[in-house]
């Protein structure tokens, strides 16, 4: 998990954004216990209202759920519905302002193609 003090993200979003990686990753498996409020604050120096928000988020978003007495656990379906979140969210805030400043420039879809190989080649 990462926490940038320093960042314009709030807290509640780091947090959130940081379990999210996790569930991607495998690194909290479907159908398993994620940290509990408390372990993260402590770890993290975060207030517990601050991660209990975060992990509110992800509840409210169906990647989380809460078993009363014992913790929040990840959902199942939780990786494949933070990958079609973040697809969308991708596509939103990278693709359409790309094909909308492409447009202005007169690039076409072959030269941005070929601008997007061209890039993996320098790898």
């Amino acid at each position: 998990m990462r926490i940038n003090f320093d960042s314009e993200t709030p807290l509640y979003m780091q947090v959130a954004e940081s379990i999210e990686d996790a569930v991607l990753s495998g690194a909290f498996a479907e159908e398993t216990q994620v940290p509990s409020t408390t372990e993260i604050s402590v770890t993290y120096k975060i207030n517990p209202a601050t991660v209990l928000k975060g992990m509110t988020l992800l509840a409210d978003e169906g990647i989380l759920y809460k078993k009363r007495g014992v913790g929040m656990f990840v959902k199942s379906g939780a990786a494949a519905h933070v990958r079609r979140k973040r697809y969308e969210s991708f596509y939103q805030s990278y693709v359409v302002s790309l094909l909308e400043e492409a447009k202005k420039l007169g690039i076409d879809k072959a030269d941005l193609i070929h601008m997007i190989e061209e890039d993996r080649e320098h790898e």
